[in-house]
C-alpha cells in the first residue's frame, strides 16, 4: 500500500465510515438476512453482511466504479469483487494490466493487493435482485464523492451504465467540464467510450457480470482493452505534466 501516512489514515477512516453506514434500512435488512440464511455452498462461512468498503491503493491513479456487492460475493467475503465470477474476470484483467499482484480473489486474507488502482461502488450494500433503488443510490453518492475527492485519480473506469451515470453526476456537481464543453447532453454509455471530465478521463466498460460474460457481450480481450486505454490516458497525462514548463 502506497501513499503518505496522513493520506493512508484518511483512506482507512473513510472505509471505516462506509462499513458503519446505516442510511438504507431496506439494504441493511437484506444484507443481514442473506448473511443469516447463507447459500448451501457457503454454510461454513461467517458472512460479512455489512456495507463493503473501498479496496485498493490510497495513492491510486485509477478508480474502478462498480454497481454493488454481490449477495454471496462481497456481502459474504467483505471485499469488493471477491468471491464471485465477476471478481474472477476483473482481477484477472487487473493482474494482466500490472495493477494487481495476483489474478484471483477468494477472501480478504488471500494476499491480494492493488497497485495504482482502487475499487469502489455506486452502492456499498448488496441490494435485492442486484437492483438498488434510486433513493439508495442517492444516499450512497456521498461515499463516491468522498472517494473521488480523496484519491489522486486521473482515470475512472465505470463498470456499467449506472456507474457511468453516477460518475457523470459527480462531475456535473463538481463543475467539471464534460467532453469539450460544447454539448449539454450527457455522453452516452458504451463499452470503450472515453470522455474527458475536467482534468480526468472517464472510460466506460460493460460490467463483468455473468449476464455479460456468459453471453459473450463482454470478452476478456474487451476488458483488457479498457485497462490498456486507462494506462494510455494515464501515461499521456503524466508525460504532459513532465513536459509542461514551470510556472
Amino acid at each position: 500500500m502506497s501513499g503518505n501516512p496522513a493520506h493512508v489514515v484518511a483512506w482507512a477512516t473513510l472505509n471505516t465510515q462506509i462499513v458503519g453506514c446505516e442510511r438504507c434500512p431496506r439494504l441493511r435488512t437484506h444484507c443481514q438476512s442473506i448473511a443469516a440464511e447463507k447459500r448451501r455452498a457457503f454454510l461454513d462461512w461467517e458472512y460479512w453482511g455489512r456495507p463493503v468498503s473501498n479496496f485498493g491503493d490510497p495513492a491510486a491513479w485509477l478508480l474502478i466504479v462498480g454497481l454493488a456487492p454481490a449477495a454471496h460475493g462481497a456481502n459474504r467475503t467483505g471485499r469488493m469483487f471477491t468471491g464471485d465470477r465477476s471478481g474472477e474476470w476483473l482481477y484477472r484483467a487487473l493482474h494482466k494490466a500490472g495493477l494487481a499482484n495476483q489474478p484471483n480473489s477468494a477472501n480478504r486474507d488471500d494476499g491480494l493487493t492493488l497497485r495504482g488502482c482502487a475499487i469502489t461502488a455506486v452502492c456499498h450494500c448488496a441490494p435485492p435482485d442486484n437492483k438498488p433503488e434510486p433513493a439508495e443510490i442517492l444516499a450512497c453518492q456521498p461515499w463516491l464523492n468522498a472517494t473521488v475527492d480523496l484519491l489522486p485519480v486521473c482515470v475512472i473506469v465505470a463498470l456499467g451504465q449506472i456507474a457511468w451515470k453516477a460518475t457523470l453526476e459527480l462531475a456535473q456537481a463538481r463543475g467539471w467540464q464534460i467532453g469539450d464543453g460544447t454539448s449539454k447532453a450527457r455522453p452516452k454509455f458504451g463499452h470503450g467510450v472515453v470522455v474527458k471530465l475536467g482534468d480526468k478521463w472517464l472510460i466506460g466498460s460493460y460490467h463483468p457480470s455473468q449476464q455479460n460474460t456468459f453471453t459473450g457481450r463482454l470478452t476478456e480481450s474487451m476488458l483488457d482493452a479498457v485497462f490498456a486505454a486507462a494506462h494510455e490516458r494515464h501515461s499521456a497525462l503524466r508525460d504532459s505534466a513532465y513536459s509542461s514548463p514551470p510556472t
